[in-house]
């Protein structure tokens, strides 16, 4: 069962969301708050999977919420959980700083209903999560930083064929379990690779992994 909070200032778009959630199989809402400073009070008493956590809050907004409450998890030796920042705004500040602070995923609020279950099973199973439109956006303000020989060569010499394919399809924003329909493999394998990438890579996750295949020209914005 994926335990979820929802932080969001709009009683009506809570309740939007908590109904769709409710409505699946295996998702439990277990908490709501409507501003920065209750969303992390919400979050240390109701330990949630994942939280949807709007930008725009009153007492705190949603980036600093999101701060403390992994940095709660973190003194308090917690799981930490998925935070899926939620907001109607796409502006590059927000990504950035949404991902500075250790957010699982960003989607935007005119997203389907079934987007939205699609990115909580998502960010639940470990994968991190950008909407489309973003990533092609935050892929694009690095290409003029390309340099004429990739600096990452070298890194990339390290990977299997099956690695390099792997990362490829990351690049392009495939969550695990699209690479292993893509690839017919289990999604457990998919996942084994992906650790192995990080590892000889020394990504901390899939935001720099996939910045990285997109600088070292394995994947483009265009595609």
């Amino acid at each position: 069962m994926i335990r979820v909070m929802i932080a969001d200032d709009q009683v009506m778009v809570r309740a939007g969301f908590a109904a769709i959630l409710q409505a699946q199989d295996g998702i439990d809402v277990v908490g709501q708050a409507g501003d920065g400073l209750e969303a992390v009070s919400v979050a240390r008493s109701s330990r949630p999977d994942v939280i949807l956590m709007d930008v725009r809050m009153p007492k705190a907004n949603g980036i600093e919420a999101t701060r403390e409450i992994l940095a709660v998890a973190e003194r308090s030796a917690t799981p930490a959980p998925a935070i899926l920042i939620l907001t109607t705004f796409d502006a590059d500040e927000y990504v950035h700083d949404a991902l500075s602070a250790g957010a699982s995923g960003f989607l935007l609020k005119d997203a389907s209903p079934d987007d939205l279950v699609n990115a909580v099973r998502i960010v639940a199973a470990g994968d991190a999560l950008l909407a489309p439109k973003i990533t092609k956006r935050l892929l694009e303000r690095f290409a003029a930083q390309r340099p004429a020989v990739s600096r990452h060569a070298l890194r990339l010499a390290d990977l299997t064929e099956r690695e390099r394919e792997i990362l490829v399809l990351i690049g392009q924003g495939l969550s695990n379990r699209e690479i292993a329909q893509q690839l017919f493999l289990a999604e457990q394998t998919v996942k084994t690779h992906v650790s192995r990438i990080f590892a000889k890579l020394q990504l901390r996750d899939r935001v720099q992994a996939v910045i990285l295949a997109f600088d070292a020209g394995l994947v483009d914005p265009a595609s």
